[in-house]
């Protein structure tokens, strides 16, 4: 191995010398930050000027340019599930066409009733009170001392679709119930980052204009039942001059709500305006049939050792 060619300290100044540097080495923790935000900022400064000489590139070459790199992101690198859904597939598409939620792409229209836990806090009530402005055919009511049982007897015979509770704890709301009515399924999620409406920054006013809606990343069956229940609650004739569209992303099994308004400026260009609210889900648990927890067939338990391969989703 080649020994190192002496530096001459002379043609060096005293930013780079400080940049060749070790944070380890400096004992004052302002000036080790300072160093490490430099550090981190010259290594950004070389990426985007990378970045730039080989767009450069693929532009003088044209087609003879190499391939792009494609960034190794844990998305890329899931686990092959025996799960994942061929959308070729003729023998699942029979499959959902007799599943309990083909009555709603049959045409059915959505009909959804809302409610909270028993004694609910003014913010579980109000964050419930925001899907009667998404979903147009939702209908909030007071839980009151009604158990779920009777909430689902009271719901079936008034034709609704689906029941949808906003659980709390401690005043903490943490977890909301989908079932599809009368027969389910029944989905539980734990529900986090919660930011209302009025919480966004240059937010917009919801309008009565009936949301379009995207569905985008369920690849499993278990994925494309779930997919199925969010748009079992939206209705299927979407009102397009309202402009407004309603999002649910699967993200490495968190479910993403976003709610947008937008404006063609052109043919290639469009502004978007969040409406809100802002919320994840994570699915914790999927039954058949409306809320029996004791007797009730599960088709998934959420576990913590699932969360131990980073690298598969059950979604």
């Amino acid at each position: 191995m080649k020994p190192k060619a002496p530096v001459d300290k002379d043609d060096i100044s005293k930013d780079e010398l400080k940049m060749r540097r070790s944070p380890n080495d400096i004992k004052c923790k302002s000036k080790r930050m300072e160093l490490v935000q430099k550090l981190q900022a010259a290594k950004k400064t070389s990426r985007e000027k990378a970045r730039k000489q080989r767009k450069k590139e693929r532009e003088l070459l044209g087609e003879a340019a190499p391939p792009k790199q494609v960034p190794r992101t844990i998305e890329s690198m899931r686990r092959a599930d025996e799960t994942m859904v061929d959308l070729n597939d003729a023998e699942y598409e029979d499959e959902i066409q007799k599943d309990e939620l083909q009555s709603y792409f049959d045409g059915r229209p959505p009909k959804v009733c809302l409610t909270t836990n028993q004694k609910p806090s003014k913010n579980a009530i109000d964050f419930s009170k925001v899907f009667e402005k998404i979903l147009p055919d939702a209908k909030f009511f007071h839980r009151r001392k009604y158990n779920i049982k009777e909430i689902v007897d009271f719901c079936n015979n008034r034709d609704y679709t689906d029941l949808v509770v906003i659980n709390e704890t401690e005043g903490v709301i943490n977890e909301m119930i989908i079932s599809h009515l009368p027969n389910g399924p029944t989905a539980t999620f734990r529900i986090t980052n919660i930011t209302m409406p009025e919480d966004i920054p240059g937010g917009g006013e919801m309008t009565k204009h009936k949301a379009e809606l995207i569905v985008n990343n369920f690849n499993t069956r278990l994925g494309f039942t779930v997919g199925r229940m969010f748009a079992s609650l939206f209705p299927q004739d979407p009102n397009f001059k309202g402009r407004r569209v309603c999002t649910l992303h699967n993200q490495r099994d968190f479910i993403f709500f976003r709610q947008h308004r937008y404006m063609f400026e052109s043919m290639e260009d469009a502004n978007l305006q969040e409406l809100g609210p802002r919320f994840t889900l994570k699915l914790k648990t999927l039954q058949k049939g409306s809320f029996d927890t004791k007797n009730g067939e599960y088709i998934h338990i959420h576990k913590q050792n699932m969360d131990v391969d980073r690298k598969k989703f059950v979604l």
